[in-house]
């Protein structure tokens, strides 16, 4: 679709706001494209049984749903139906007491839909000839990406509202370059480092912080968004571009990372503990989740990193019990199939 959504993120990511600032910049990606992206979809949904919806195009896609009158699925990596099994994944749940937790969820849902209402009310009427919609959707079915060993699936869903597992795509036949694959057969399986899409944080302070932490380690560090770092690494670190995780995670001891749901999810199906690093949203909810299940300690702090809490939590990762924890939650998540029971959902929703 239309838009530059990966010069809008790094603009976003980099400002390192609260979760209303956010909520505000993401309202403002949407809401920008809102127009054209609601015209594209319209035209591309024609003909169709249905229509699947995510992130900043659901309410864009809903309405189009309305309009054609065919089913609408909503699908997310991030679980945000009411419940009242925990809190919103973008509230920190030290905040709210398990009494709130379903009204977290609800306050959150009425604050983004506040925020994109304007616009997509503005393009309903332009494109589609609809009226002003008052209230957001909340009875449409949702699909989750998530695995039900990393949250538990909440008993009071509606139907059709599932944790089906993470959604992967078939392995391919990837190959490693020649200089990381003779890396990887050097010595002990290796320590990752990478925050994906993180950017807007001082890379220098942060990577002589690590160069100290894993003295005696052999280290994978992925720049990522952030660039390739301007300054000397020991000999202990190896600089990659992008690597499939499903193929390099089993080949590491441990993962250290932001906390985004898909690098979360591969760590533990690679059967390996972590170490995260939360920088804002959600990536705080699946730091709780790993230290719940044993496979991460305390989540360590980006805004002021100490050297001993991350010493702290690479010892823990590496401790035998821990290590233990990781591999039998990766065991239990090789056996789903998230993509496939996503699929056959999908078919009974849509009655194909």
């Amino acid at each position: 679709m239309s838009g530059n959504i990966r010069a809008e993120l790094v603009a976003l990511v980099s400002s390192g706001k609260g979760v209303n600032a956010t909520v505000t910049g993401l309202a403002r990606i949407a809401n920008a494209n809102a127009h054209s992206w609601m015209q594209q979809i319209a035209q591309a949904a024609i003909g169709c049984d249905g229509l699947i919806v995510s992130g900043l195009a659901a309410f864009v896609g809903l309405s189009v749903g309305e309009h054609l009158g065919i089913s609408v699925i909503g699908a997310g990596l991030i679980p945000i139906s009411p419940t009242h099994a925990f809190a919103s994944p973008f509230l920190p749940a030290r905040w709210i007491p398990a009494a709130l937790n379903r009204a977290s969820h609800q306050a959150l849902n009425r604050l983004l839909w506040h925020a994109f209402r304007k616009a997509t009310n503005q393009a309903r009427r332009t494109v589609l000839g609809l009226p002003p919609r008052r209230k957001p959707w909340t009875t449409h079915p949702m699909l989750y990406g998530v695995s039900p060993a990393l949250v538990p699936e909440p008993r009071d869903w509606p139907a059709h509202t599932r944790l089906c597992g993470q959604w992967l795509a078939p392995a391919d036949s990837w190959l490693p370059p020649a200089a990381l694959q003779a890396f990887l057969d050097a010595g002990e399986p290796p320590v990752y480092l990478g925050f994906g899409s993180m950017v807007g944080f001082d890379q220098k302070a942060l990577l002589d912080v690590f160069i100290t932490a894993s003295e005696g380690l052999r280290v994978l560090l992925y720049p990522g968004w952030s660039g390739t770092p301007d300054m000397a690494l020991p000999d202990n670190f190896f600089i990659i571009e992008e690597t499939p995780h499903q193929w390099l995670f089993p080949r590491t001891s441990l993962v250290i990372h932001h906390g985004g749901s898909g690098t979360t999810h591969s760590a533990c199906r690679a059967g390996v503990p972590s170490v995260v690093l939360p920088f804002a949203g959600d990536q705080f909810f699946w730091a709780h989740q790993l230290n719940r299940l044993g496979v991460a300690d305390d989540a360590v702090s980006t805004r002021k990193l100490d050297r001993e809490k991350l010493e702290q939590a690479i010892r823990f990762a590496q401790g035998a019990e821990t290590r233990q924890r990781a591999s039998t939650l990766g065991r239990q998540m090789s056996e789903e199939n998230g993509t496939a029971t996503a699929v056959a959902e999908i078919e009974i929703i849509l009655n194909i």
